[in-house]
């Protein structure tokens, strides 16, 4: 195996943990709201709670990982959610779950920079961006894996035993360990590491502030519609009427969709380049975040659903790769970690936002326009202050 594919395949299935634990909570908020009588309100809550954690910790250990290396803040943020989501599986209330959810979101969201960071600095410019669309697409499988678990384990065994498998991922902090460098290709050149005061204001200075602008604008967007909708997505499908496992059912359908998207991004972003790609797919996700909205019957959710999973997903991995490619390397997973650290802030509001339209009785046609809308944000500032960096050497 080369070294390219081993890391991709190590760092993959750490990615694989986390997608898993995110696509396993948004079937637990159907499972908890029922179990312990939650508001429409308070279930918004624990998503929003979980993204808090999540900005934390790309802000937090996305800029550590700059000033210790990228291996340790990988094994110790894959730590701390492992372990906190092996504790909630005992949470005997909504408070305690609330606490914990926020513990793991701050290692799942200090692993994502500082991982897709970690492989843009050891592969070379002709593959480094179809490389990181597919670590992205360990994702999709982590979201099956969720869904399949959801699926056949909690109406049978309840929510609790799925946290516990999530839990064992604190074992392959041991894989990573062994078969991770030590330092990427780019760290061992830095001969000087700025302070953590140096590389915030170098993200900001005249040379970085256009694409730091730019990047916040299209996480923030990316970030308030994906949580918003696929978080809430099984629940959405039972206020449709359908039931809970019927619900959970349709939703694994809609997560296969997620891997052809990943595949077709991976497979375009070297030919059309990073904006063309990131900016088609989000055009996708928006008029298909809009025809959720409006299907009626289950052949039209199914095909929007799925539509939705292909292009959002796609797009998630071409942000992912186009990211680490516009700053260097003595600022790169800061940078990284603070633009997912100010997406998170979208991460929050969407789910929160979400419950209180329905709280409120608003139409789903409004709510997912909404999320439409925000989309096309995001494909405007992309289109107005992103310069491609295909082909282009990360130093």
């Amino acid at each position: 195996m080369s070294r390219t594919n081993k890391l991709l395949t190590v760092t993959g299935l750490a990615w694989l943990f986390d997608a898993m634990d995110v696509g396993l909570l948004s079937f637990l908020l159907v499972a908890v709201k029922q179990e312990w009588g939650l508001s429409q309100v308070q279930v918004g809550w624990i998503g929003s709670v979980n993204s808090i954690g999540l900005a934390l910790g790309a802000l937090t250990f996305g800029a550590l990982a700059d000033q210790k290396g990228r291996k340790p803040i990988l094994i110790f943020t894959l730590l701390i959610f492992s372990i906190a989501s092996g504790l909630s599986a005992f949470a005997t209330g909504y408070a305690i779950f609330l606490v914990l959810r926020f513990f793991i979101g701050l290692g799942l969201g200090g692993e994502l920079p500082v991982a897709s960071t970690l492989v843009a600095e050891n592969v070379p410019a002709n593959t480094r961006a179809r490389t990181i669309v597919l670590l992205e697409s360990f994702w999709a499988v982590g979201w099956l894996v969720a869904s399949l678990l959801s699926y056949f384990v909690i109406p049978n065994f309840g929510w609790r035993i799925t946290l516990l498998i999530t839990a064992m991922a604190a074992f392959y902090g041991l894989v990573i360990r062994r078969h991770v460098p030590a330092n990427t290709i780019a760290e061992a050149n830095i001969v000087k590491k700025p302070s953590i005061g140096e590389r915030y204001r170098l993200i900001f200075s005249r040379l970085y502030r256009r694409q730091t602008t730019m990047l916040w604008i299209v996480w923030f967007m990316v970030m308030f519609s994906y949580y918003g909708i696929f978080l809430w997505l099984p629940s959405v499908l039972v206020e449709k009427g359908f039931s809970m496992v019927n619900s959970f059912g349709y939703v694994v359908i809609m997560t296969l969709a997620q891997l052809p998207g990943y595949f077709t991004a991976a497979w375009l972003i070297e030919k059309w380049g990073r904006k063309a790609v990131l900016t088609t797919f989000l055009f996708g996700t928006a008029l298909s975040s809009v025809a959720f909205g409006f299907a009626s019957n289950i052949t039209l959710i199914l095909i929007a659903g799925m539509l939705l999973s292909f292009f959002n997903l796609g797009a998630w991995g071409a942000l992912y790769a186009y990211t680490p490619e516009l700053y260097p390397t003595q600022v790169r997973a800061t940078a990284n970690g603070a633009a997912e650290a100010f997406g998170r802030l979208g991460g929050i509001l969407g789910p929160l936002l979400l419950g209180i339209f329905l709280a409120h009785g608003y139409s789903f046609e409004l709510i997912f326009g909404i999320f439409g809308l925000a989309v096309i944000i995001a494909i405007i500032a992309i289109l107005t202050l992103g310069h491609e960096t295909i082909g282009t050497d990360i130093d």
